[in-house]
């Protein structure tokens, strides 16, 4: 494909398509990268140009671009059942997803409610909390409480959960007000504090507002083990048993966000396996379908269900997307779902995680990093960056950077971060790591 066609796509995508979170002014100068095809771990840009996706296409992507067991799974459906509505019928992928997934959780959470993006798992989520309490005659738990620097998503009703600042100010007057309570975020121990402690102290603060509001709150919504959004929040899992825990006591539901760091991305494929509990509602999107199409969904225990099983129509849970359950989306889950345990990826997990870190470790003590961090398949660190000017525009120039590297990459202000495919062999691995530094060193030296 010549420049002047590479050129076409820009200009036509600039001219016609509004991007997402993106102030598209900024491509004035910002590269658009105008990819023709994908293979295995790269993407491929009009001219040819290779990039590693080092993000996963946005934490999607789990093994890979043009997989060719996930390719033949959806071949297949493509001469079956492209789609039907949920409402009324069934149809096999949804029934087997279904219950792979409860399987997943030894039946703790036993029914699925389907979507198609993360937000709108947040959404079912939150309404369905709601609605059970109203349905068990407590009207008064309307409530829902998050952690600073949350994000869930950005609909309405997510928004309200959600408190990075950027995404949710412009929409406040639209928002119902959530309760934030302090992050577990392990960069913020003190002198001597752990990880632990830092949780511990997170949980205490939950503690207190349950005593105060407990009969006004809903449900308590959390990413388990990793606030993405926040910069790669890490945090010990501790925090997680100490929320159970106090859900449980103060009668309260937790919400475990789980889009984008469930699907084996935290080292187990749900993350709350890592603290050996259940919550109320688990919302998965992202890697679900192996980054192959929309699909989201939210699971829920049994005794919830039960609450709107009822001969009135108003006790249901009355929410529906045109394409809830898409046989094809379905297909796509299943097909990454039998990957993981055909290849057994958790295992074969470890060891590539184990590989990247050895990799990564010219990093961890870099002059001009701070807090180096890794929880399963997610890496991250903080640029030290004493110029405000250059702190601001630093994930811009690392991105543009990056890409002049074969590498995709797309910081966090200025948090780095990677969340690849488990799929890189070796020589991928050493190039994401050499290359990620030389950029690192390029960017802050400029």
């Amino acid at each position: 494909m010549n420049a002047s066609l590479k050129s076409d796509w820009v200009a036509r995508s600039l001219n016609s398509v509004w991007h997402p979170c993106t102030q598209m002014q900024h491509h004035e100068t910002v590269p658009l990268v105008p990819v023709s095809h994908g293979r295995g771990a790269w993407l491929y840009d009009a001219d040819g140009q290779r990039y590693l996706d080092a993000i996963s296409s946005w934490w999607v992507n789990l093994f890979g671009h043009a997989n060719p067991r996930i390719n033949a799974a959806l071949k297949e459906q493509l001469d079956l059942l492209e789609h039907a509505m949920l409402a009324g019928f069934t149809h096999e992928p949804v029934i087997a997803l279904s219950e792979k997934l409860s399987a997943l959780t030894g039946g703790v959470l036993g029914h699925c409610f389907y979507a198609s993006d993360g937000a709108s798992a947040t959404e079912i989520a939150l309404k369905m909390s709601f609605h059970y309490w109203r349905n068990s005659g407590r009207d008064s738990k309307r409530e829902f409480v998050c952690l600073k620097g949350s994000y869930h998503g950005e609909t309405v009703g997510a928004l309200a959960v959600t408190d990075v600042a950027i995404f949710r100010d412009a929409y406040g007057p639209m928002l119902r007000q959530a309760h934030v309570v302090t992050s577990p975020d392990a960069r913020q121990a003190q002198e001597g504090e752990s990880a632990a402690d830092v949780a511990r102290r997170a949980a205490g603060d939950l503690e207190k507002l349950l005593q105060e509001s407990s009969e006004s709150i809903a449900a308590v919504i959390i990413e388990p083990l990793v606030q993405c959004a926040a910069g790669m929040a890490m945090y010990d899992p501790v925090y997680l048993k100490e929320v159970r825990a106090l859900c449980d006591r103060f009668q309260v539901h937790l919400i475990a966000d789980e889009i984008a760091v469930g699907c084996g991305r935290t080292g187990t494929f749900f993350a709350c396996e890592q603290a050996s509990v259940w919550p109320d509602f688990v919302c998965l999107s992202k890697g679900i379908s192996g980054g192959y199409l929309p699909l989201s969904l939210v699971m829920t225990r049994d005794a919830i269900y039960r609450a709107f099983y009822h001969s009135d129509v108003t006790r249901g849970f009355l929410h529906s997307h045109s394409y809830t359950g898409n046989p094809l989306a379905c297909r796509a889950a299943l097909a990454t779902l039998a990957i993981f345990d055909e290849d057994e990826v958790l295992r074969h997990n470890r060891e590539r995680a184990a590989k990247i870190s050895a990799a990564l470790a010219p990093l961890v003590s870099h002059p001009k990093v701070k807090h180096f961090r890794n929880r399963g398949m997610m890496w991250a660190f903080d640029a030290v960056v004493d110029d405000p000017a250059k702190a601001a525009t630093f994930s811009r120039r690392f991105f543009t950077q990056a890409l002049q590297n074969e590498l995709l990459l797309r910081p966090i202000g200025r948090t780095v971060y990677l969340m690849p495919p488990y799929i890189l062999d070796d020589e991928e691995i050493d190039l994401l790591a050499s290359r990620t530094l030389s950029v690192f060193n390029q960017v802050v030296e400029a």
